[in-house]
């Protein structure tokens, strides 16, 4: 289901007059797109602060209402302040049923913990790619990307062409390797020990424990003037 937000219409333009909005905790946006002119819209600070936070608000459809009015559209751009917890801008586009659009969307990892890389060969599995672009029709739109690491081996790797994608729905990738990759399992290098069985580590820290008392002892010697001749 797309998620809904409720909008409201701006006049006023200009930068003083974005910064005198968001003085009453409001947050200035637009919405563009479609054979309607560009939309000038105004959103509740705090709600939208929080509805940001979902993971379907910026890979999802929503469901914009401006008065008695809906529509869908995408999330597209967000403006934050340098410093401070405040939203500056945002940016929505509308979407056309016949059209296709492209999008950002998440990966989820699945069954990673029963794969032979983790259940046997206690490898690390590295998650190369956290979201990826997909080109479809809105109604085709996924809301994740599902990588399945169930047959995952130590020292493989999980490719794009090895990804099953819902019906409808093409990976981009503007350029770059067609075939990336999404996930890899590698083994862990264990630390050299030396003979005594004694990590690396702590044998060179325990030599120096040992030179420390004797160096500290030498410096006073050194550092103490000579007698006077009377």
């Amino acid at each position: 289901m797309a998620t809904e937000f409720t909008a409201f219409m701006r006049s006023a333009l200009g930068s003083s007059a974005s910064r005198r909005l968001r003085l009453t905790a409001k947050v200035p946006g637009i919405v563009y797109g479609g054979e309607a002119k560009p939309e000038l819209i105004e959103l509740d600070h705090n709600a939208l602060w929080h509805a940001l936070k979902k993971e379907d608000f910026h890979s999802s459809i929503l469901t914009m209402t401006v008065g008695a009015a809906k529509s869908q559209v995408l999330l597209r751009d967000v403006q934050y302040h340098p410093f401070k917890q405040l939203i500056q801008h945002i940016d929505f586009q509308r979407i056309e049923a016949s059209k296709p659009i492209h999008m950002k969307v998440p990966v989820h990892f699945v069954n990673q913990d029963v794969s032979p890389a983790v259940k046997l060969s206690a490898a690390v599995v590295n998650h190369v790619l956290s979201e990826v672009e997909v080109k479809c029709l809105p109604k085709d739109l996924p809301r994740y990307i599902e990588v399945d690491l169930k047959d995952l081996k130590a020292g493989e790797s999980v490719h794009a062409s090895g990804v099953t994608l819902p019906a409808g729905v093409a990976l981009v990738f503007h350029g770059r390797n067609k075939d990336v990759v999404f996930a890899t399992a590698s083994m862990v290098k264990e630390e050299a020990a030396p003979a005594d069985g004694a990590p690396v580590a702590a044998a060179e820290v325990a030599a120096s424990k040992q030179k420390a008392p004797a160096a500290a002892a030498a410096a006073p010697a050194a550092a103490k003037p000579a007698a006077k001749k009377k």
